[in-house]
């Protein structure tokens, strides 16, 4: 089988990696660090091309980013007749619109946060006013992940709203904002397929989405993750599909829309019970890299039957766990420093267990790899324990790093101590939604 994975970060590659067991796979555009040669008897190897999806003949077209979703590219390959991952224009609106999104959650009666749409500053601050803090600010457009400022100031968020709304920090894409209550609790991640009627869980991951250790700094798209998440078991799975996942893809075909690809959906496990944060309408990176790493069966396979409208193979994970470190350039998130002469990646290949993801790569002059964007890797590492796994990704990181280079050193840590000292944080209760939501404006 030919598949053609659409982008250029670590997510795509990941897809690539475990796609190429089975499949022979062209990314585009993709980067130099994704080329895999074909070996006899194992992976079916990964080129990379600069040619547009539309122009390639393929047997699959798995979409990884979500912008080129929101632009349409599922519905012009479909109407060449090809078989996509990834929804059509009206479903990417899930992701492209967060009021939209929020607006769905409340037609298909799915917990989430308190919250409303804003695209005036005096409505939304007197909004504002009503919530105990801490607050939450979306950007209501696609903005790379970096949209979301939380903060219990509330003259902070009001700044954050203002810089947001006149377009200065993210143009047309904070026009609009929503406003959250900030809920605590632990946040996971649930990525499914959908075929348009029918849903299959993928495992659970943990995603650290601050820049620095113990959750400080800006919020970034994802500096790592782990798979599986030993505090949550299937019960909160099956919950979750039944109460957030089902109810979403039934309003989804009542508007007519055939939503084939994947949904992802990031819970927070309050007092109340669990909460759906946002859906995105894509893997999620860097919870990819832990999760299909993972998968014990054929991922083309499985894909090609999504594209068709036909799931029915059973998913399943080995029991291996698998933890990603993101290595970022100096200046990320704001402005990520490019030229930057990358570490070992032989010696770190060479570290038993371990796949190095190239998410912003490029080959200077010399025919080495430099950083030439903001997310420049994902180390990740599989082993039957998660802390085995833990140790030979950060084994491979020291390996790695260059000046300036960024990462947390505590990802999947606390995991890890709780499994020693024998401690599994329970998950959240499960609890019926009480049907009272707030309103969006």
């Amino acid at each position: 089988m030919q598949v053609v994975v659409v982008g250029s970060g670590a997510r795509e590659h990941a897809l690539a990696h475990v796609l190429s067991r089975t499949a022979k796979v062209l990314v585009t555009p993709g980067n130099p660090g994704m080329e895999e040669p074909e070996a006899p008897g194992g992976p079916a190897g990964i080129s990379s091309t600069a040619a547009p999806a539309e122009e390639i003949e393929a047997d699959l077209y798995v979409i990884g980013p979500e912008a080129p979703l929101v632009d349409g590219l599922a519905d012009r390959l479909r109407a060449r007749g090809r078989r996509v991952v990834g929804p059509g224009r009206p479903g990417a609106v899930l992701e492209g619109s967060k009021a939209w999104m929020k607006e769905l959650l409340i037609e298909a009666q799915v917990p989430t946060a308190r919250h409303g749409s804003f695209s005036s500053f005096a409505e939304a601050s007197q909004f504002l006013a009503q919530l105990p803090g801490p607050y939450v600010i979306k950007t209501d457009g696609l903005a790379g992940g970096k949209g979301v400022f939380v903060t219990s100031s509330l003259a902070d968020a009001k700044v954050d709203i203002e810089a947001k709304l006149s377009g200065r920090s993210f143009g047309d894409a904070g026009r609009k904002v929503v406003i959250e209550e900030g809920l605590s609790g632990d946040e996971l991640s649930l990525m499914v397929l959908c075929d348009g009627k029918r849903v299959a869980p993928l495992a659970l991951a943990q995603d650290f989405k601050r820049l620095k250790d113990s959750d400080d700094g800006p919020n970034t798209g994802g500096m790592g993750a782990y798979s599986p998440v030993p505090s949550a078991g299937e019960d909160l799975v099956e919950h979750m599909i039944e109460t957030a996942v089902e109810p979403l893809v039934h309003v989804l075909r009542r508007r007519g829309i055939d939503y084939r690809g994947v949904l992802y959906a990031g819970i927070m496990l309050t007092a109340e019970g669990p909460k759906v944060l946002e859906y995105n309408i894509r893997f999620g990176d860097p919870e990819a890299q832990v999760v299909l790493p993972r998968l014990g069966c054929d991922l083309a396979a499985v894909l090609l039957e999504v594209a068709e409208g036909h799931l029915r193979t059973e998913v399943k994970f080995v029991r291996d766990a698998c933890i990603c470190v993101v290595l970022a350039a100096e200046g990320y998130p704001d402005s990520p420093r490019h030229g930057d002469r990358i570490g070992d990646l032989e010696a770190a290949a060479n570290i038993d267990s371990v796949t190095v993801f190239h998410g912003s790569t490029a080959l200077d002059a010399s025919g080495n790899f430099v950083t030439a964007g903001g997310r420049v890797l994902s180390v990740t590492a599989v082993a039957p324990e998660l802390a085995q796994a833990r140790s030979s990704a950060y084994e491979a990181v020291e390996a790695l790093r260059w000046p300036g280079c960024q990462y947390r050193n505590d990802i999947a840590l606390a995991a890890v101590d709780n499994l020693h000292r024998g401690l599994q944080q329970m998950p959240a209760k499960l609890v019926e939604p009480s049907g009272e939501k707030e309103p969006a404006k």
